[in-house]
């Protein structure tokens, strides 16, 4: 018994040689990668659309902080309350920055990734209520943030590129 099959070279970390991976690809993986950038496209739309309400949510906290009695004056609640809605504003814009720097260079770019999640831990500091949470949480938020930190000082600093992200 014969076998006309031709053997096909490994690389020995198991992968196939660049020349192989166009021809004997899967026909269904081109359309299913066209189908997940279209995916990617509604989220951009969707994600300006929360932007424009996170926009909106804040002008209307400011507006019902400032008409709240007594007028025109905000203490320091209403304060981090309207802080809080201006960052969230600014972490969609950040998540909008993320999924149109995917549809624009096809991979995800993990400084503006851990930028983003630094952020997102920077708004839970500042409208954290330590009134009302326990020191376990207060710790493990501030575990998170330093590792955050550390992953961004390894990203940014300790691998500098010429790359401008986050522009819109």
């Amino acid at each position: 018994m014969s076998d006309n099959t031709s053997k096909q070279t490994v690389h020995e970390d198991g992968s196939m040689p660049a020349s192989h991976h166009k021809e004997d690809e899967d026909p269904l993986i081109p359309r299913l990668r066209t189908a997940i950038r279209y995916a990617v496209r509604v989220l951009a739309v969707l994600m300006v659309l929360v932007i424009w309400g996170g926009v909106a949510d804040v002008v209307y906290v400011l507006y019902e902080r400032v008409m709240a009695h007594p007028y025109h004056l905000l203490n320091i609640s209403d304060i981090l309350a309207t802080f809080g809605a201006f960052i969230a504003v600014l972490i969609a814009i950040e998540l909008f920055i993320n999924i149109t720097s995917y549809l624009r260079d096809n991979v995800i770019h993990i400084k503006l990734v851990l930028a983003t999640a630094f952020m997102a831990i920077a708004r839970k500091v500042i409208v954290l209520d330590y009134k009302e949470v326990s020191a376990d949480y207060v710790y493990a938020t501030a575990a998170v943030l330093l590792a955050l930190a550390i992953a961004y000082w390894l990203a940014v600093v300790k691998n500098p590129s010429e790359e401008k992200y986050g522009e819109l």
